[in-house]
C-alpha cells in the first residue's frame, strides 16, 4: 500500500542521500516518453493518434487506445511489437496489455484533423481537390454512362484544380 499521509514539501526536493520523489516521477516520465516514441516507430502510421503507452510494470506494457476498432488494429500488430521492443530496448518485456481510453478519441480526431477546416455549423470538413488527371477519367466514364449519371459525373469532374469545399473563399 502506498503512503497516502500529507507530506512536507521539503521531502519532494530532499536531495540528501536517495533521489527525491520528484525526480523518481521525472525520470519515470522520461523512460515512458522514450518508450511511446519506439511504439510509435513500430507501429503503423495510421495508429500513432489513436495509441499511446500508458505504463509499464512488472514487464508488462500498458497500451492505451481510443476505442474497439483501434484495440482490434493494435491486436493484430501486437505480436510484431512485442518481438521488436524485447528486441530493441526492453528484453523483459513479457507482455502487452492493450486498454481502451475514450479520452484518446478526441486527441486522435484533433490531431487527424489537422489539414481540416470548420464550417459555420461547427463540424469539420476535410479541404479535398480532384485532379486533372482523375477529372479527365470520370469524364471518360461519363461518355459511356446514362444520362443522369453522365450528368453527376460531368459535374463532379468540372471540380477539378479547385477546393470540393464550398466554404472555401
Amino acid at each position: 500500500m502506498r503512503d497516502s499521509r500529507p507530506q512536507s514539501l521539503e521531502n519532494l526536493f530532499d536531495d540528501a542521500g536517495a533521489q527525491s520523489v520528484l525526480q523518481n516521477v521525472q525520470q519515470r516520465a522520461a523512460a515512458l516518453l522514450r518508450l511511446n516514441r519506439a511504439v510509435r516507430s513500430i507501429i503503423p502510421a495510421q495508429l500513432h493518434p489513436w495509441c499511446r503507452v500508458a505504463n509499464f510494470r512488472q514487464g508488462i506494457l500498458v497500451l492505451e487506445t481510443a476505442n474497439a476498432s483501434w484495440l482490434m488494429r493494435l491486436r493484430y500488430e501486437q505480436a510484431t511489437l512485442l518481438s521488436a521492443l524485447r528486441a530493441q530496448i526492453l528484453p523483459s518485456l513479457t507482455s502487452i496489455d492493450i486498454r481502451i481510453n475514450p479520452s484518446l478519441a478526441a486527441i486522435g480526431r484533433d490531431s487527424v484533423q489537422e489539414n481540416s477546416i470548420q464550417t459555420r455549423s461547427g463540424q469539420f470538413e476535410v479541404n479535398r481537390e480532384l485532379s486533372e488527371q482523375s477529372a479527365e477519367a470520370l469524364r471518360e466514364v461519363a461518355k459511356r454512362s446514362p444520362e443522369k449519371l453522365r450528368a453527376a459525373i460531368e459535374r463532379l469532374a468540372s471540380l477539378a484544380g479547385e477546393s470540393t469545399n464550398k466554404n472555401q473563399s
